[in-house]
């Protein structure tokens, strides 16, 4: 050891021609995937609905909440409510909404190493919306009248408890393909199940989990991977366990409401008051823009009207049935221009005009030519609440457009066609009683005036790229 540092000694100094290479502080390289200067940070990756991936550095302690906010701003999101992140079992077929108050890192430790599972960012306008409209999330028939001191469904929000909640659920058996049919009671303590019909004595009632120990999945295509008598099923798993096929219980609804009750039911009895405070904090969230937009007329549209047919250089319309009449003579004359020129020979005018007619493209509402089954599945992903909506393309009828729309935690689906009048084209849903010359103006209307619709449209079901 003497000998060889003496050996090192002897040895000339060579200067370094790349010195700023030496400190990693200054390097130019790679400073993107360098850690933060604290060294609590760590490094996780969130997918967006598109399949592709972010890394992001956060807190060891980061809750689900502080990981939407930072990706909201990383990701110029238009608004900072209802975002949610996701845990999603693609091979399971599992997928769930993590609760706001979730550290993330504390549920990516219950993940299996060789799995592949991946935390998801997109829209959960539903996350709460029991707390806004319980009756409809707790309907009368579900609710037992054996538990006197559950606070019944109108009182959610003041006292955040819930009711015990009853009823039969198809329960896949062990190890075996067969579906069963059993009565089951939801109460604080756990879940159990009736071995005599629906009888509620203790010696007929059996411990199925304890919720302190549970998470509640939504199962994608449950048919074709499980073989369940309906598209309605739910799943519960030990949350401190990693995931394997012989921990979960896999329950099947009759319909979307009953499924919905149950998992909404799994939510409060597990984190309680915990859920009331997320709402509170929730409704807390500035809006970047929904807040200051004004709620008259005028704010519904992108666009200031105005008017320059006068010497003054041009003025705004304040009248809001001028400004109505303007936009509408302005759509008609954009359109027959776009049809002049259809044989021109003006490609670059040509081009302009087609990519104003086809505007809705880029429009977060738009869903291009996505199926039917799809289109359910995004408006499910993100909330069956009331007023959510998209427009596709429709697959059967050439040159339609299909409205898809949630009410009463169903999707219902509206035709949009072509109209042809007095030598112009127009929109309708209606067989032509209300025209719109594109398919902006008949979402803005519709955002104001139901119309033929059960609802108006409130939330687009957008889809984010990270």
């Amino acid at each position: 050891m003497k000998g060889s540092d003496s050996y090192s000694s002897s040895v000339p100094s060579i200067p370094n021609p790349f010195p700023e290479l030496c400190s990693l502080a200054k390097s130019p390289l790679l400073i993107s995937s360098l850690p933060p200067e604290s060294s609590q940070k760590h490094l996780i990756k969130v997918y967006g609905e598109d399949n592709n991936c972010k890394s992001v550095w956060v807190s060891r302690r980061a809750t689900a909440r502080e990981v939407c906010h930072l990706l909201v701003h990383q990701a110029h999101c238009s608004d900072q409510e209802s975002w949610a992140l996701f845990e999603h079992h693609p091979a399971l077929a599992l997928e769930r909404c993590l609760e706001d108050h979730e550290v993330v890192l504390e549920v990516q430790a219950t993940w299996s190493l060789k799995g592949d599972t991946r935390l998801t960012f997109c829209k959960n306008y539903a996350k709460y919306e029991f707390f806004r409209n319980p009756t409809l999330f707790f309907p009368e028939s579900m609710i037992s009248d054996s538990a006197d001191e559950c606070a019944p469904p109108q009182n959610l929000l003041r006292s955040g408890t819930c009711p015990e909640i009853q009823g039969f659920l198809h329960m896949k058996e062990p190890s075996r393909k067969a579906w069963k049919k059993v009565y089951f009671f939801l109460r604080r303590s756990g879940l159990y199940s009736s071995t005599k019909g629906s009888s509620k004595e203790p010696r007929h009632l059996q411990c199925v989990a304890d919720l302190d120990n549970l998470n509640v999945y939504s199962v994608v295509n449950s048919r074709k991977l499980y073989g369940a008598p309906t598209d309605f099923s739910f799943c519960i798993k030990p949350s401190r366990n990693p995931t394997r096929v012989q921990d979960l219980k896999v329950l099947c609804a009759e319909n979307e409401q009953t499924r919905t009750c149950w998992t909404s039911a799994f939510r409060l009895f597990k984190h309680g008051k915990q859920l009331q405070s997320n709402y509170q904090l929730s409704k807390s969230t500035p809006r970047s823009l929904e807040s200051s937009a004004p709620t008259d007329l005028k704010a519904e549209s992108s666009l200031v009207a105005m008017d320059f047919s006068g010497k003054a250089g041009g003025r705004v319309i304040q009248n809001p049935t001028e400004a109505q009449t303007v936009g509408m003579e302005e759509g008609q004359a954009w359109r027959v221009r776009l049809e002049g020129l259809s044989g021109g020979r003006c490609s670059g005018a040509e081009r302009f005009l087609v990519l104003f007619a086809a505007i809705h493209k880029s429009q977060p509402w738009f869903h291009g030519g996505v199926s039917r089954k799809e289109a359910e599945r995004l408006i499910e992903k993100q909330g069956l609440v009331d007023g959510m909506f998209l427009i596709r393309g429709s697959q059967q009828h050439e040159q339609c457009f299909v409205l898809s729309l949630c009410f009463q935690l169903k999707a219902k689906h509206y035709l949009v066609i072509p109209f042809e009048k007095g030598g112009r084209k127009y929109y309708t849903i209606d067989d032509g009683v209300t025209l719109f010359i594109d398919l902006l103006q008949l979402v803005e209307f519709h955002q104001i005036n139901k119309g033929i619709l059960p609802v108006c449209l409130k939330h687009p079901c957008v889809c984010v790229t990270l």
